[in-house]
């Protein structure tokens, strides 16, 4: 019987330049889509399939972060004598109780492989999630839960994957897979990256993954990638050399890239519209609005 997936690794060790300068004095990972922090997201997601245990792969000036999970007594006070239920109900719901989440910093930016093994003791002998904050996706069933739902019937290493344009390949890993057939592929190679025009298809890895305790042991089988950086793609990549199975997942959602500017404010627009407390204001708003010449 198959261990059942009860820790998640969040690597949120980035300084998050793209944001400057709000990222100076604020980590990104606390910027919120509407009202909700991007780590909120995760956090929920998490939940949802059965996470238990949280683990924070930091770097310093993430002490706020930090403070956002811890209780506010003084303001949950408030709100209790002032008769605001639902505000406190959603204050309660970004506390998280004591041993329940750990930080670990990672103290040189080698790459989100190093930012994975870093919590290698933590990890022990069970199977865990990975979960980029970056990459919000909006689901009916929370992407993680579709994944691990998969899993107890594959086991091996599996990775969210979509469909992107041929022409954006060179942006992602990028998976060679041997059958696709419904959600679920069979995968026997990856690559990151790969140049324009020789991409194996046009299947991307997505900041959602299932891993076996046997990936920390291959961060120090691999060599290290461009920069001198540590890719967790290659630790993943590795099974294969050992005949072990790794698939891809095509999840049912929308992923939104909230590591980019584009991408944050298109998050942005949209969760906002599934609200209905904002929908009517803003849908009137954005069909007056006069798009600069």
């Amino acid at each position: 019987m198959k261990r059942k997936v009860t820790k998640a690794i969040f690597p949120v060790a980035g300084m998050g330049t793209r944001f400057l300068p709000a990222t100076k004095s604020v980590p990104k990972e606390i910027m919120t889509l509407v009202d909700r922090p991007l780590i909120q997201y995760a956090i929920d997601e998490a939940r949802a399939a059965g996470i238990e245990d949280f683990i924070f792969v930091t770097s310093r000036g993430k002490s706020a972060l930090e403070d956002y999970f811890d209780h506010s007594p003084e303001l949950a006070s408030s709100l209790r004598k002032s008769g605001k239920t639902e505000l406190l109900e959603t204050l309660q719901a970004t506390n998280m109780d004591s041993g329940a989440i750990a930080y670990i910093r990672q103290h040189k930016a080698l790459g989100l492989g190093h930012a994975v093994s870093c919590a290698r003791k933590l990890i022990g002998d069970e199977p865990f999630a990975v979960i980029l904050p970056d990459d919000v996706i909006a689901a009916e069933k929370p992407c993680l839960q579709q994944m691990i739902e998969a899993y107890q019937d594959t086991g091996g290493a599996m990775v969210a994957a979509m469909e992107v344009a041929p022409e954006k390949t060179s942006s992602y890993g990028i998976l060679d897979v041997i059958s696709d057939e419904g959600s679920v592929v069979e995968v026997k190679g990856m690559v990151e990256k790969p140049a324009p025009g020789t991409a194996p298809s046009n299947l991307a890895v997505i900041g959602r993954y299932i891993l076996t305790p046997r990936i920390m042991q291959n961060f120090d089988k691999i060599e290290r990638g461009a920069g001198g950086e540590i890719q967790l793609t290659d630790a993943i990549a590795y099974e294969l050399t050992t005949g072990r199975d790794i698939f891809g997942f095509k999840f049912e959602g929308e992923r939104f890239d909230c590591g980019s500017k584009a991408g944050f404010l298109q998050a942005t627009v949209s969760f906002a519209l599934n609200r209905p407390e904002l929908r009517d204001e803003l849908t009137t708003f954005l069909k007056d609005l006069k798009l600069p010449a």
